[in-house]
């Protein structure tokens, strides 16, 4: 675990320096005048105040431990010992290169040993990480191993599919091009047959 969370994003805490709201906003009027446009405009007048309440909303993965939100599990699972997969987990982050958005979806399963932990749970920790500043492949890793980690499965399997505004919206400017990322753990990492089971459950399921 302790490797897993040296990896992590930081998180905010007591040691973290944050702006005052004043200053946010300060720094979006700076961003407006540079855009262009006039932050003294009718339309632009609350837009400092707006904007830094969309980044609490957004960037609030900095606040919360995935590793709490799979820390309760539930034994009872009548020997149930096949693979537990969410599929479809939609979410939405930003690009640490540019900070402009990321969309997509996320497949998660697992092969329990012994304990389950809620469906909930599993998106909840997509969005712990969905919600910092990220690149793809950063963030496939980290659900991957977190859920690894805390939960000690038999193994993980995790797929990001999403489309990334940086490269929709400037330079190469390619609408609709989406990139795919996957990081397997234990039984996964070592059996390609096990791989390819959980990719066929996910097409399979996609059809029905």
């Amino acid at each position: 675990m302790d490797a897993v969370l040296k990896s992590l994003p930081l998180r905010a805490s007591s040691e973290t320096k944050r702006p005052t709201q004043a200053e946010v906003e300060a720094a979006v009027r700076t961003l407006l005048l540079w855009t262009g446009d006039n932050p003294e405009r009718e339309g632009l007048l609350d837009t400092p105040m707006r904007v830094a309440k969309a980044y609490k909303e957004m960037f609030d993965g900095y606040n919360k431990d995935p590793a709490e939100e799979l820390g309760r599990t539930f034994e009872e699972v009548e020997g149930y010992q096949d693979m537990v997969i969410e599929r479809d987990i939609l979410f939405h982050s930003h690009c640490e290169h540019h900070m402009v958005p990321i969309i997509g979806r996320a497949h998660v399963g697992y092969l329990p040993d012994g304990k389950v932990v809620g469906l909930s749970k599993l998106a909840r920790v997509v969005d712990i990480f969905a919600h910092r500043l990220q690149t793809q492949e950063a963030m496939t890793a980290q659900v991957a191993n977190t859920i690894q980690d805390i939960l000690k499965p038999r193994g993980v399997a995790v797929i990001l599919e999403a489309e990334h505004m940086c490269m929709a919206m400037r330079g190469i400017r390619k609408q609709g091009a989406t990139t795919l990322t996957s990081t397997f753990t234990g039984v996964f990492a070592d059996s390609p047959d096990d791989q390819i089971r959980f990719m066929t459950l996910l097409r399979t399921s996609s059809k029905a």
